[in-house]
């Protein structure tokens, strides 16, 4: 197993309202990361859909992931917070959900930043697909990191 796998097992373990609603990271790269969500009936709303407040869940998740994988080798040295976040519901979901997570600089660019400065403030930008692949909605997470210390 390699690290950013057993990053997106301790991730999942250590937000346990994640770990509750059953999202699940399937991907964690340099700044990208992917995750998904089944639905189920205590997860949907009154139009029996994916409940908004879940779907948001999902995509702070995803985008932590993305961040987390861009710092994958300093991260236990950095203190990160979501900082903002702004989502936006575009289509009726239809079943589970799967969202994909980039930064908006690479990982390469924020760790000169973190190392140069010691912090930096950046965006995950997520998007949301339904099991018919179809894009149902977008989100941007807003994160700001300091070096520990």
């Amino acid at each position: 197993m390699n690290m950013r796998d057993a990053m997106k097992i301790q991730l999942i373990e250590m937000v346990p309202f994640a770990k509750s609603i059953g999202v699940v990271l399937t991907d964690m790269g340099d700044g990208t990361a992917e995750g998904t969500l089944e639905l189920r009936p205590d997860l949907m709303n009154h139009i029996q859909t994916m409940h908004a407040g879940v779907m948001y869940s999902l995509g702070e998740t995803v985008s932590g992931a993305a961040m987390t994988g861009a710092f994958a080798d300093q991260i236990l040295g950095l203190t990160p917070v979501a900082a903002e976040a702004s989502i936006q519901y575009t289509k009726k979901a239809k079943g589970g959900l799967r969202a994909t997570g980039k930064t908006d600089q690479s990982g390469e660019t924020l760790r000169a930043l973190v190392e140069k400065d010691g912090k930096a403030r950046f965006r995950v930008t997520v998007t949301f697909f339904d099991e018919t692949d179809a894009e149902v909605g977008n989100m941007n997470v807003e994160w700001a990191i300091r070096k520990n210390g």
